[in-house]
């Protein structure tokens, strides 16, 4: 019991941090500690894991929409299109030969942390403005699609790619980058915990307990800073998250 309690809440802080700093899917921190420390199942972590992410990403979602860091309109058209084609992605992936690319998604958590570090995102709000809404629109729909595609295919990464093309590719300012991220992740999350219960049944109740509020309390301690920080701050912090997260989960995996 002592342990599952240490295991799930060290998990939660990583995993809640990422969440409310940057988006990122609490999978990603949360299985390979299940794994490596409990012994657990990978379905069954993975299950925790998306189920921890739903609060957690709901939570900071009100947050950064409290704050007006929320696009709703793009971010409900996006997560149509990831919903799609994750589904879609996932059946074509079921049709080729297995090829293991579970570190994808950890690389990239690393490598986005570099980023944000070297060079920060500065976008105002202003010049998000500034785009014409149904060209917003389309690349909202572009870029669902593609995200959607490609975490059904390779099947992890979803949360640390919306991240990186909604502030590289659509120019979205960070803070409303990482709220319309978690307010679609909360969905996503939503929809893949129910089909793994659905699928392998009730997970571990004291693990899942402990998964889903220790993320959430720190997810909403993050969520709750990034809003108050200035552009400069929270890029660097986020940064650092993202950075440390990639190597411990490097390390532990």
């Amino acid at each position: 019991m002592l342990t599952k309690f240490i295991v799930c809440f060290i998990a939660g802080i990583g995993a809640g941090l990422g969440t409310g700093f940057a988006g990122m899917s609490a999978a990603a921190v949360i299985s390979p500690m299940l794994i490596t420390f409990l012994n657990m199942p990978a379905y069954e972590a993975v299950g925790i894991a998306l189920a921890s992410d739903v609060l957690a990403s709901a939570v900071s979602a009100y947050t950064y929409g409290k704050n007006k860091n929320l696009d709703i309109r793009n971010g409900i058209v996006m997560m149509i299109s990831v919903l799609c084609f994750t589904l879609f992605g996932s059946w074509i992936a079921s049709l080729v030969p297995n090829q293991t690319m579970g570190s994808f998604s950890v690389f990239m958590t690393f490598l986005l942390g570099i980023k944000f570090i070297v060079k920060p995102v500065m976008t105002t709000k202003e010049s998000m403005a500034a785009v014409e809404p149904r060209k917003r629109f389309l690349q909202s729909v572009v870029c669902g699609v593609m995200i959607g595609f490609i975490c059904g295919f390779i099947g992890a990464g979803g949360g640390m790619m919306m991240l990186l093309i909604l502030t590289s590719i659509l120019g979205y300012e960070l803070k409303t980058a990482v709220g319309t991220s978690v307010f679609i992740m909360a969905f996503t999350a939503f929809t893949g915990a129910a089909s793994h219960f659905a699928i392998g049944g009730r997970p571990d109740v004291l693990c899942l307990t402990f998964c889903v509020l220790s993320t959430l309390l720190w997810a909403r301690i993050a969520a709750l800073f990034a809003n108050k920080a200035s552009a400069v701050t929270l890029n660097r912090a986020t940064g650092v998250v993202l950075t440390v997260l990639g190597v411990a989960i490097m390390v532990v995996g």
